[in-house]
C-alpha cells in the first residue's frame, strides 16, 4: 500500500457522483488497513485517515499542531476510556480522533473532519 493515496481520478468521479458540497470521496474503505494511518490530499488539504473498524473511519489534519510537521498519519492509535485517540509520532501528544481535543497539552487542538462511508467509499467533509 502506498503512503499517500492518489485522488485525481476519484475527485473527478465524486464531482460526477453528485456529492453534496463539502463532501469529498477519498478512497475505497478496503484501501485502508485497519489500525493504520494513511495520508491523503483532499481538495488541496493534507488529511490523515484511520480505519478503526469495519465501518469506522476517522479523518484529522495531517499537520501536527505542536510542531507543524505533516506526520499525523504515522501516529499511534489508542483510546482514552471509550474515546478513540491518536498520539503524535513526534512528541506523543494524545488527541481525541472525533473532536481533535488534546488530552495531554492544554491549548493544542487537532483539526478533525466528519467522515462517512457511502457505497464502500470513504468520504470526508471539509
Amino acid at each position: 500500500m502506498t503512503a499517500t493515496l492518489e485522488l485525481g481520478a476519484l475527485a473527478a468521479e465524486s464531482d460526477l457522483a453528485g456529492l453534496e458540497t463539502g463532501w469529498h470521496r477519498v478512497c475505497a474503505v478496503e484501501d485502508l488497513e485497519p489500525a493504520w494511518g494513511e495520508a491523503a490530499l483532499v481538495d488541496g488539504r493534507q488529511v490523515a485517515l484511520f480505519r478503526t473498524g469495519p465501518g469506522e473511519v476517522f479523518a484529522v489534519a495531517h499537520r501536527d499542531p505542536a510542531t507543524g510537521a505533516h506526520v499525523m498519519a504515522r501516529g499511534i492509535l489508542g483510546s482514552k476510556g471509550t474515546r478513540p485517540t491518536i498520539a503524535s509520532p513526534l512528541h506523543k501528544e494524545v488527541y481525541d480522533l472525533e473532536t481533535g481535543e488534546c488530552f495531554t497539552t492544554p491549548g493544542l487542538r487537532l483539526e478533525a473532519f466528519r467522515t462517512r462511508i457511502a457505497d464502500g467509499f470513504v468520504e470526508v467533509e471539509l
